[in-house]
């Protein structure tokens, strides 16, 4: 039997230093928004599990289609404690998004769930979906998911961003993405995209990345000309909008217009 292989489709971007787009999910309850996300250009979908109505269930099916059409599944938890990155990784998921990372030890606690010994805590199961319960040499299979698994800190408060060299430091993690609307958000300019502060974190965030050869993301700030300037900066992973902001800005430009051409 070959030895088992698991790209993760991000991953093998990120080793040509090539950016990744990502589809942020939070409606859909199909593995269809895999495919839609894939024909619009994504390279990885990020189900949100922090504030999206999601169970386990509906994430694992979402994550195993995105996995049969070659786009990488993500999963955004609640926290670096939160039990359920276990079974979320063990049935299809090959990242883990954490939010609100504020410290080096919480970022250690995220690692810790989601990477086998030595590196981590994951305990070992029976059988995986990514592999379609096919057998493989137990050490062939733990090296190949140890590998394939993505771990994502988010920067999200004026703490993280403080303690994000630290952060960028701890061995496991593998991208540091800045949540702006919340990190505005605690900095007490809510949407102010565009800012000094905002650029100042995205520089601090890429030279702490670039330092301990992380990868840096950012998300929030949807608007293209700062997006394409974070980028150059260096920024390698880019969540491009939400499903639902799709389907609203295209429904109001065929009704708009529509009601102007009736007018």
């Amino acid at each position: 039997m070959p030895a088992v292989s698991l790209p993760n489709p991000i991953k093998e971007l990120f080793k040509q230093d090539k950016v990744a787009l990502g589809m942020n999910v939070r409606l859909a309850r199909s593995g269809d928004i895999a495919g839609i996300a894939k024909t619009c250009g994504h390279d990885f979908i990020f189900i949100d599990g922090q504030h999206a109505l999601y169970n386990v269930e509906t994430i694992g099916h979402i994550a195993m289609a995105a996995n049969g059409i070659g786009i990488a599944p993500l999963a955004r938890v609640s926290s670096c404690d939160d039990p359920n990155v276990q079974v979320l990784l063990d049935n299809g998921v090959m990242g883990i998004v954490f939010p609100d990372i504020n410290t080096a030890d919480q970022a250690r606690r995220a690692v810790a769930r989601s990477k086998f010994p030595p590196v981590g805590t994951r305990s070992v199961a029976g059988a995986y979906t990514i592999m379609h319960y096919r057998a493989a040499p137990q050490g062939e299979l733990v090296a190949a998911l140890q590998d394939n698994t993505l771990v994502v800190c988010m920067i999200e408060t004026p703490e993280g961003l403080a303690n994000v060299d630290a952060i960028a430091a701890v061995e496991g993690v593998d991208v540091v993405h800045m949540g702006l609307n919340d990190l505005l958000t605690a900095m007490g300019k809510p949407g102010n995209y565009g800012s000094a502060e905002q650029t100042a974190a995205v520089d601090k965030v890429i030279a702490s990345c670039k330092k301990h050869g992380k990868v840096p993301g950012v998300g929030g700030d949807r608007n293209l000309a700062r997006q394409v300037e974070m980028i150059r900066k260096g920024m390698r992973f880019i969540t491009t909008n939400s499903e639902i902001a799709f389907i609203l800005a295209e429904g109001s430009r065929v009704t708009g217009e529509l009601r102007t051409a009736l007018s």
